[in-house]
């Protein structure tokens, strides 16, 4: 690869070692935002990453005990609602990882204008996506909750509630955008300052809300939605507003194209539209997966959505590392060195499996702590357990294939991504509906649904990866 030190520089009036320190400063600029391939380097990128998602999980946690202290009833409806939300963001997330990609490649070829041109392309981008999720929302949700779930007053909650928190996608796709922007820019730091901001506000919120505490009116399981819209907007706030106080904005050019570019957009689009399914596909299956739950009843959705509480916690150190993955192989290929991808993989890999076995140990041990976070319903604990030891085992598994998942996200072929995720989806689907649907087995069985979804997702990736056809992907 072309460095920026060459003969031009040269020149014969300059002493010689002056020559080699202008030499020295101009490879050290080269090298600012070229990730090298280390534990260390793995570990500055994922650390801020993992306690920039640990506060949201925690919130997410603090938020479920709250509803868990009204009832199974608001437990239940929240599963829904929070499940369709999440459907919605993940187009959010499926646009902000294909620009955090782009940034990524951007920074591994030390293009600073280039990431400002894809960066101010993804306002655009994050404020159309937002408002189409609005109005879909509003015109689609009831009829969607409606012929899917059976307990009428689920249903009115679910609704209310959706109706609400859909107005938090704006602030969150925008502030995504910011994250995408320091991830792929190798600046994750500043994930841990927004996300505390945010999720401070969330939990305060949370409270006063929820309950009608320190002069406000309880609004039950809406104050959870209006507390996340409030928060939301708060968290977006503080990362657009770093960018101003750090000077980011200027060194990267952000603002500097603030217009329209179809060209750029169209580019953006080519890499993210195959994630955004992807990540519609995968969600899509989970809010499917609850459907199911509820046909079992109103006491498995409960349960089903402290698991899901439980999985998002235990999970960050594989997302974080996911992350830092797909950062990680689109900077080295950025660089021209795809021979270190597989090194790469393997070695955050590792990182990840032994961060879950100690999950999953930790899990197994303390089971009734935990869930006494979230209720103290004893029965409903019991009957918990061996959910959570699915839940538990199921971690170590996630913890291998989300790594090499991710490595091929990192690649920039998407439409491989979205092969395999559509692959493991359908599988994912056909065990639910014999399992959940036709046999009615217990709720631990169905989320044992989880080992095969991932199973099929590792075994896909692994031969695309071996192929080696990803080695020349342009992005």
């Amino acid at each position: 690869m072309c460095g920026l030190y060459d003969k031009r520089f040269a020149i014969p009036d300059i002493p010689v070692s002056l020559s080699r320190n202008i030499r020295s400063i101009l490879i050290a600029l080269e090298r600012f935002m070229q990730v090298s391939l280390s534990y260390r380097q793995i570990v500055k990128i994922a650390a801020p990453i993992s306690l920039a998602l640990v506060v949201p999980q925690v919130n997410h946690m603090t938020n479920t005990a709250f509803l868990g202290r009204l009832g199974d009833f608001e437990l239940a409806a929240n599963a829904i609602a929070g499940i369709y939300y999440l459907v919605m963001y993940m187009v959010a997330y499926g646009l902000n990882n294909g620009i955090q990609i782009m940034i990524a490649r951007r920074a591994g070829e030390n293009n600073y204008e280039g990431i400002g041109k894809v960066f101010s392309n993804g306002i655009f981008l994050c404020v159309a996506f937002s408002m189409l999720a609005i109005a879909t929302t509003y015109i689609f949700a009831p009829a969607i909750f409606k012929a899917s779930l059976h307990d009428a007053h689920i249903f009115d909650a679910a609704v209310s509630f959706i109706k609400i928190r859909i107005w938090g996608l704006p602030f969150l796709m925008l502030l995504g955008l910011a994250n995408a922007f320091y991830i792929g820019s190798s600046h994750t730091k500043i994930l841990i300052v927004t996300s505390l901001f945010q999720e401070l506000f969330n939990i305060f919120f949370d409270y006063t809300l929820i309950f009608g505490k320190l002069g406000f009116s309880p609004l039950g399981l809406n104050g959870a939605a209006v507390a996340s819209i409030i928060a939301e907007g708060i968290g977006c706030a503080v990362a657009f507003g770093m960018l101003f106080i750090l000077k980011f904005y200027k060194r990267y050019y952000l603002f500097k194209s603030l217009r329209f570019r179809w060209n750029i957009a169209k580019h953006t689009l080519i890499v993210s539209a195959p994630l955004i399914v992807q990540y519609l596909f995968s969600i899509g299956s989970w809010m499917v997966f609850f459907i199911f739950i509820e046909h079992l009843g109103q006491r498995p959705l409960a349960i089903s959505n402290m698991m899901r509480s439980i999985f998002g916690f235990f999970g960050i150190f594989t997302w974080a590392l996911g992350a830092t993955c797909n950062t990680m192989v689109s900077n080295l290929i950025g660089q021209g060195r795809q021979d270190d991808v597989f090194k790469a993989i393997r070695m955050i890999g590792a990182l990840s499996l032994g961060c879950a076995v100690f999950v999953c140990t930790l899990l197994n041990i303390f089971p009734y702590t935990l869930l006494h976070i979230y209720t103290p319903d004893n029965s409903l604990i019991t009957e918990a357990i061996p959910t959570i030891r699915v839940v538990s085992l199921s971690t170590v598994l996630t913890a291998i294939a989300a790594i090499v998942f991710n490595g091929v996200t990192g690649t920039g072929n998407t439409k491989v991504n979205l092969v395999i995720e559509f692959s493991a989806v359908i599988c994912y689907l056909i065990y639910c509906e014999i399992v959940i649907e036709q046999w009615r087995k217990p709720l631990h069985w169905a989320w044992g649904s989880e080992f095969l979804y991932w199973l099929v997702v590792i075994s896909l990736c692994l031969l695309y990866l071996r192929s080696g056809r990803w080695k020349n992907k342009q992005i």
